[in-house]
C-alpha cells in the first residue's frame, strides 16, 4: 500500500462536481484533505491519497482526464 500527496487544481466547470468522492468510490483510495480553496471560478486542494499503487495511478489519471491539473508534491507520503 502506498500514498501520494497531490496538488490538484480544477477549473470553473468542475467546481460543483464531487471529484474526491468520485475518485474514492471508483478507485477505493483513502483521501486526506490537507488544505483547499474553492471559489466560484476555480479551486485547488492539497490531497493525500493512500491505497494500492495501481489504484493511485488510476485515480490520478481519472482526475487528469476529467480536466484537473495534478502535480505530485515533494515525493510520496511516508507511512508511520
Amino acid at each position: 500500500m502506498g500514498a501520494v500527496r497531490l496538488f490538484v487544481s480544477f477549473p470553473e466547470e468542475l467546481v460543483g462536481r464531487p471529484m474526491i468522492y468520485e475518485v474514492v468510490k471508483a478507485y477505493d483510495v483513502v483521501p486526506n484533505i490537507r488544505r483547499a480553496n474553492v471559489e466560484a471560478h476555480s479551486g485547488w486542494v492539497i490531497l493525500e491519497l493512500s491505497g494500492e499503487d495501481d489504484q493511485l495511478d488510476a485515480a490520478v489519471g481519472f482526475l487528469e482526464a476529467a480536466g484537473c491539473t495534478v502535480n505530485r508534491m515533494e515525493g510520496d507520503v511516508l507511512e508511520g
